[in-house]
């Protein structure tokens, strides 16, 4: 038979494994497979029939990643019954997996590639916090999820890769009563925004902290209360301003105030609500 083998690569997902698998075998016969065939999504025992009607014949491989338990057992029933030869490339392995750690695997087609979704969508959320982090583009306020502001040292750049890592695309910039905020900020959805307040004691104590740190005097206008307090009722007026959701986040671990964040942005999706509709009234 040199030269007429085909091989269905069968998956009830987008059939990625099933095919490279096939292909990884077919290449160690050279020329004598003729083609390799990917079927996806066959996740109904109608299309199980359907396919198997079409391939009945000499020549014919079925090469499988089926994980929907009701699927996999019907293929392998017809295949028999038809004397096609099909081989199970996950099976093994996943019942290897189970006897090991004696857990139960999801049965749930298409996991790998929502998981490969997900990660992907998480690196490209840290990206966007990164290059969105303290004001750098202002532009990065139209297309954020959530937008943090607030004074310098009220955990705004922590609070954003932690949201980042839940897949929540952050923008940060700083208030300075010296500079204006951005047009952007106006031009987006009150809901969107988040103000981060703290008490200025707090804040004198974290500053002073963070200029030791830095081997710098702490006694230096950043960390004067009195300039601290200058700062906060002008971020407070802009926060006023723009009608946003304030958060007091003295004595808040990162966490806390992220908690905060996800509900309030899982609470609108829930709504079904359209933000962008909203405005700043």
């Amino acid at each position: 038979m040199n030269g007429e083998l085909i091989i269905y690569a069968v998956s009830d997902s987008v059939g990625d494994t099933a095919e490279e698998v096939a292909r990884a075998a077919a290449v160690q016969f050279n020329s004598h497979v003729k083609e390799i065939k990917r079927i996806p999504n066959l996740n109904e025992i109608e299309m199980v029939d359907e396919l198997l009607n079409r391939v009945k014949g000499p020549g014919v491989l079925i090469a499988y990643t089926i994980i929907l338990p009701e699927i996999k057992e019907h293929l392998e029933k017809k295949t028999r019954e038809a004397g096609i030869p099909a081989v199970d490339l996950l099976g093994p392995v996943i019942e290897n997996i189970e006897q090991l750690t004696g857990l139960k695997p999801k049965h749930e087609a298409g996991l790998q590639r929502k998981m490969n979704l997900e990660y992907f969508k998480r690196i490209d959320a840290v990206e966007f916090a990164v290059k969105n982090d303290d004001g750098k583009d202002p532009r990065g306020i139209l297309k954020a999820d959530a937008v943090l502001l607030g004074v310098s040292r009220t955990s705004k750049t922590p609070l954003s890769m932690y949201l980042a890592n839940k897949n929540v695309y952050v923008a940060n910039l700083p208030i300075v009563p010296e500079v204006e905020p951005p047009k952007e900020l106006y031009m987006i959805s009150c809901e969107k925004i988040y103000g981060l307040v703290i008490q200025p004691e707090k804040l004198n104590e974290i500053r002073r902290e963070r200029l030791r740190f830095l081997g710098l005097n702490d006694n230096a206008s950043y960390a004067n209360i009195s300039r601290i307090k200058r700062e906060l009722k002008f971020s407070e007026k802009v926060m006023k301003n723009l009608n946003c959701k304030i958060i007091d986040v003295t004595n808040k671990a990162v966490e806390e105030t992220a908690s905060i964040i996800l509900d309030d942005l899982n609470n609108r999706l829930i709504e079904g609500g359209n933000v962008e509709d909203k405005g700043n009234n």
